[in-house]
C-alpha cells in the first residue's frame, strides 16, 4: 500500500490487519516493535531486510562502522536504522529536515537513502569507499523519453558512481531483493507450520494463570473472586479459535460456533477421557472438581493441550440444597457465579422452545374440538391476498399422510380432514411443560380450568427444564440440521387411534429452532488456572442421559489436537452416567473413549460399608471423619463394582481418590490396593482441591499412561437390535447386578406399542436413582440378583432413546425445609453476589 494510506486517523490500520503470525511482510506493528527491541525471531520487514542482504554481499564489515539512515518510515528508514544497529553498526537517522546532512554523509561508511525525494543526496557529499544503498525510486520530467518521464532514485547517480564502492541502480537495485526477502519469509512461516503439524510438536500458546494457594482452603467464591480471568477473546486465541468463530458475551465467556468444526474436519482427533463416579453420598464425591483439576493439570503440569467439557447446571439444585457445579477449592470454573446462574441463556431457550410446543399442542386440541373440519382447514391454510399455500411444514405432513396435492384447493373433504385433524387422544398427552426452578406443586397441576377453554380440562405437570427431551436433543445433536430432525420427530401424544402424533405434526420445529439457533453452540469459559473449559447441554443422569454435549467434545477434540486431550463428563455412576455416556451419546457421536475416570471417596465407601445416614447440611458423624478401615472395607464392594463396569466396554478405568482433610494414608492406601487387584488401571490419590493442578499431576500422569496403553478395544454393551426389554435385562443385569426385572402390565403394552410404531430399535436410557446401584435409593453396597422394578416407560422419540422408569422417579424436584435460597443474596453497593457457595 502507498506511504498515504496509513493516515494519522487510521493509525496502522491496514497493515496490522493481518496477523503478527501471518505478516510475511514484516509490517505488522508486532513485528516492527520485536525488530526495536532487537528480537529477531519475528518475521523482518523485507525491504530493510534486502538491504542488509545487499551490503553483507559487498564484503564491508557492518560491525562497527557508521551508517547513516536517511528516512525514518514505517516501511524502511526506522526498521533499517534498528537493523544496523543490531548487527552493530553506529547508526545516525537523518531525514529532510535534517541540518548539515551533507557533513553527515561524509563520514558514512554505509550509507541508506530512503526519503523520498529525487536526487535529494549529491554524489559529492559521498565519503570514498562508502557503501550507498538507494531504495528511492522516483518519476522526474524528461522531455527525452517518449513518456516524458524517467525514473531516478534518490541520489543523483553521475555523481556517485566515481566516489562509492557499491551503489544499487535504480530502478532494479533494491526491489528485486526485497522479493527475495518476502519469498524467504514466506518459506519461513512454512517451516513454522510444519514444525507444528508434521512433526507434532503442536501446543497451544496459552498462558496459565498462577494460583495462590491458602491453608486453610477458603470458600469457593472467595478463591474464585481472588483471581482475575483472562480476557475470553485471548484464551480463545490461545487455543487456536479465530475470531469469526466466537460471539463474545461480555468478556469472561463467549459461544464457540459450528463453523470451526468445519474448518478443522480433516485434524485428527484428541484423546477422549469421560469422568463418573462411584454411588455417591448426597453431598456429592467431587466429580466435577476431579474433572477440573485433572484438566488444569494436564495443560499446567503435564504441559498436554487439554479442555473440559461440562454441562451447565441447572437453577433448581443451585437455589436448592446441592449448589452448583463449577468445582470446588483450587479447581473451578470462573467466573462460578455466571457458570451457575444464567450462563448464555440455554436453559431459557429450552424452556421457551418446551413450552411453545405444549401451548400449541393444547391450542390445536382446543380448536379442532370446536371447529368444523373445513372452517379448521381455512384457519390453517388461509386466503393471503387471494392467495392459498401450503406452508413448507404443512408440505411435510401432507407427504407423511400419502398426499402428493401442493393445491390447497384441490384436496378432498377426506383429505382435508386427514390433513387438518390431529385427533389427539387428551388422556394419551406425553408432553409437559417445564420450569428451571424446584417447585413440588407442579408435579401435578389441572389446566383448563378458565371458562374461555369450555370445559376442555385434563390433568398434566410440569418438569423441570434439564429433563426436557429438548435438553437431551441439544446434547446428542451433530449438528443444526440433525438438531432440526430431532426435534421435528419428537412424540408429544397419541390419536384416538394409538399412532404417534409429532411436533411436526403440530408446525412447530421451525419455530422452535429459531429459539435455539444459539443454544447448539457451546459456552467457552476458564478454570480457576485459565485452561479452556466448554460448558454445554445439562441433562440430569438419573432423568436423561445425563451427559455434556456431542458439539462440545467434537469441537474440543478437534482443537487440542492428535495429542491433546479433552475430559467429558458423565454424569452420577458408572452405572446410570457411564453406561448412558457408552450406549447413547457414543453410538450417536462415533467418538471412541480412551480412559474412564472414576471418582471415589473414603467417605462414599464407608457409607456403603454400614456407615450412618449422610444428610446434606447436617454434620458428619464420626465415623467419616476418623480412622475406620473395618468400615471402610466393608464398603469397597461398591467401588469394585464400578471398576467391572468400566472394564466390560474394553477401556482402562482409572480411579481417583478425592483426598478429604479427614483421609488417612492407611485408608487411601486400602483404596489404592483393592482397586488395582479388581483390574483398575491405576489408582491415584488426588489433592486438586487443595492445590488445583498441582495437586492432580499424578492423576493426569496416570490418565497419559492410561490412553497410551493398548486395549481389546472399546465395545457397546448390547446389540441395538435386540428386542427393548432384553436391552432393559442386560444393563439391570451387567450394570446393576440384578437378577431379574418385573415389567407390570401397562408397560409390556407400552413397549409393544413402541416397537409396533418402529421404536424398538432405540437405545434404552434408564431413569433410576442414583443413590444405589438398585432402584431403591436406601439400600447401599453392591447387592447382587435383586428384582428391579420398571413401573413405567416413556419414548423420548427425537432424542432417540426408550426411558424406562425404576421406581418413583421425580423429574420435579422438591425444595427442602431450608434451601439454599435463605444464604443468597446481592450486594447493592459493590454489585457482588453473595451466600453462593
Amino acid at each position: 500500500m502507498p506511504l498515504d494510506s496509513e493516515t494519522p486517523i487510521d493509525g496502522h490500520l491496514i497493515t496490522d490487519a493481518v496477523s503478527p503470525e501471518k505478516d510475511v511482510d514484516g509490517l505488522n506493528t508486532i513485528n516492527e516493535g520485536r525488530v526495536a527491541v532487537g528480537d529477531m525471531e519475528g518475521f523482518l520487514p523485507c525491504t530493510p531486510n534486502g538491504c542488509m542482504e545487499l551490503i553483507r554481499r559487498t564484503g564491508t564489515p557492518i560491525a562497527g562502522s557508521y551508517a547513516v539512515v536517511i528516512g525514518r518510515s514505517k516501511i524502511v528508514g526506522t526498521p533499517m536504522s534498528e537493523l544496523l544497529k543490531w548487527n552493530d553498526a553506529t547508526v545516525t537517522v537523518a531525514h529532510s529536515k535534517t541540518k548539515n546532512l551533507n557533513l553527515l554523509i561524509k563520514k558514512a561508511d554505509i550509507l541508506v537513502v530512503a526519503v523520498g525525494r529525487p536526487e535529494m543526496v549529491r554524489g559529492a557529499w559521498i565519503k570514498p569507499g562508502a557503501v550507498v544503498i538507494d531504495c528511492g525510486i522516483n518519476s522526474i520530467p524528461d522531455p527525452t523519453k517518449k513518456s516524458g518521464q524517467r525514473l531516478v532514485g534518490d541520489v543523483k547517480y553521475d555523481e556517485a558512481l566515481p566516489v562509492a564502492s557499491h551503489v544499487t541502480p535504480v530502478p532494479g537495485g533494491v526491489g528485486p531483493m526485497t522479493v527475495a526477502m518476502l519469498m524467504q519469509n514466506t518459506v519461513q512461516s512454512a517451516q513454522r507450520v510444519a514444525r507444528r503439524l508434521i512433526e507434532m510438536e503442536f501446543r497451544w500458546c496459552l498462558k496459565p494463570l498462577p494460583l495462590k494457594l491458602t491453608e486453610p482452603v477458603p470458600s469457593d467464591i472467595e478463591i474464585a473472586r481472588a483471581q482475575e480471568p483472562k480476557d475470553v477473546a485471548v484464551l480463545a486465541q490461545e487455543i487456536g479459535i479465530i475470531p469469526s468463530e466466537v460471539s463474545l458475551y461480555g468478556t469472561k465467556k463467549a459461544k464457540v460456533s459450528l463453523k470451526l468444526l468445519e474448518r478443522l474436519q480433516y485434524e485428527d482427533d484428541g484423546k477422549y477421557v469421560v469422568v463418573a463416579g462411584i454411588t455417591p453420598t448426597p453431598l456429592g464425591e467431587g466429580k466435577s472438581t476431579t474433572l477440573v483439576g485433572l484438566v488444569q493439570a494436564l495443560t499446567t503440569q503435564k504441559r498436554c493441550n487439554a479442555i473440559a467439557c461440562l454441562r451447565q447446571p441447572s437453577q433448581g439444585p443451585t437455589f436448592g440444597i446441592k449448589g452448583g457445579a463449577a468445582g470446588g477449592g483450587y479447581s473451578q470454573v470462573i467466573p462460578m457465579e455466571d457458570f451457575n446462574l444464567h450462563l448464555t441463556g440455554d436453559i431459557h431457550a429450552v424452556t421457551a422452545a418446551n413450552n411453545l410446543l405444549a401451548a400449541q399442542l393444547d391450542a390445536r386440541i382446543f380448536h379442532e374440538a370446536t371447529q368444523t373440519d373445513q372452517a379448521l382447514y381455512e384457519r390453517l391454510v388461509p386466503a393471503i391476498k387471494g392467495s392459498r399455500k401450503f406452508a413448507p411444514i404443512q408440505q411435510r405432513r401432507l407427504k407423511r399422510l400419502g398426499i402428493e396435492k401442493t393445491d390447497p384447493y384441490t384436496l378432498t373433504p377426506d383429505e382435508i380432514r386427514r390433513f387438518a385433524r390431529l385427533n389427539i387422544d387428551p388422556h394419551n398427552v406425553v408432553w409437559t411443560r417445564v420450569l428451571d426452578v424446584n417447585d413440588r406443586y407442579l408435579r401435578k397441576i389441572t389446566i383448563g380450568l378458565s371458562p374461555t377453554e369450555k370445559n376442555l380440562t385434563r390433568d398434566t405437570s410440569f418438569a423441570i427444564s434439564v429433563s426436557s427431551e429438548i435438553m437431551a436433543i441439544l446434547a446428542l445433536a451433530t449438528s443444526l440440521e440433525d438438531m432440526k430432525q430431532r426435534l421435528a420427530k419428537m412424540v408429544v401424544a397419541f390419536d384416538k387411534t394409538g399412532a404417534p402424533v409429532t411436533a411436526d405434526d403440530l408446525g412447530v420445529t421451525g419455530s422452535m429452532m429459531v429459539l435455539l439457533k444459539d443454544a447448539i453452540e457451546p459456552t467457552l469459559m476458564q478454570t480457576l488456572e485459565g485452561t479452556p473449559v466448554l460448558v454445554h447441554a445439562g441433562p440430569f443422569a438419573n432423568i436423561a442421559h445425563g451427559c455434556s454435549s456431542i458439539v462440545a467434545d467434537s469441537i474440543g477434540m478437534k482443537l487440542v489436537g492428535k495429542r491433546g486431550y479433552v475430559v467429558t463428563e458423565a454424569g452420577f455412576g458408572s452405572d446410570i452416567g457411564m453406561e448412558k455416556f457408552f450406549n447413547i451419546k457414543c453410538r450417536a457421536s462415533g467418538k471412541v473413549p480412551n480412559a474412564v475416570v472414576l471418582v471415589a471417596t473414603v467417605r462414599a465407601l464407608k457409607m456403603h460399608g454400614g456407615g450412618p445416614i449422610v444428610t446434606a447440611g447436617a454434620p458428619l458423624r464420626r465415623e467419616y471423619t476418623t480412622e475406620n478401615l473395618e468400615l471402610l472395607e466393608k464398603g469397597l464392594p461398591n467401588l469394585l463394582k464400578h471398576i467391572d463396569n468400566g472394564l466390560k466396554y474394553g477401556v482402562p478405568v482409572v480411579v481417583a481418590i478425592n483426598a478429604h482433610g479427614t483421609d488417612s494414608e492407611a485408608e487411601h492406601e486400602l483404596i489404592r490396593k483393592a482397586a488395582k487387584a479388581a483390574g483398575a488401571f491405576d489408582a491415584i490419590v488426588s489433592n486438586h482441591w487443595a492445590k488445583g493442578g498441582e495437586g492432580a499431576a499424578d492423576l493426569a500422569q496416570a490418565v497419559i499412561d492410561a490412553c497410551a496403553h493398548p486395549t481389546s478395544g472399546f465395545k457397546l454393551l448390547y446389540d441395538i437390535e435386540l428386542p427393548i426389554e432384553d436391552k432393559i435385562i442386560k444393563i439391570a443385569k451387567e450394570m446393576y447386578g440384578a437378577g431379574t426385572i418385573e415389567l407390570n402390565s401397562k408397560v409390556r403394552d407400552a413397549i409393544r406399542l413402541y416397537t409396533e410404531k418402529g421404536f424398538g430399535r432405540l437405545p434404552i436410557c434408564m431413569a433410576k436413582t442414583s443413590m444405589s446401584l438398585t432402584g431403591d435409593a436406601s439400600v447401599k453396597g453392591a447387592p447382587k440378583d435383586f428384582k428391579l422394578v420398571i413401573n413405567d416407560v416413556c419414548l423420548s422419540a427425537g432424542a432417540g432413546f426408550i426411558v424406562p422408569m425404576c421406581g418413583e422417579i421425580s423429574k420435579m424436584p422438591g425444595l427442602p425445609t431450608r434451601p439454599s435460597i435463605f444464604d443468597i443474596d446481592l450486594n447493592t453497593e459493590t454489585g457482588e453476589i453473595e451466600g453462593l457457595f
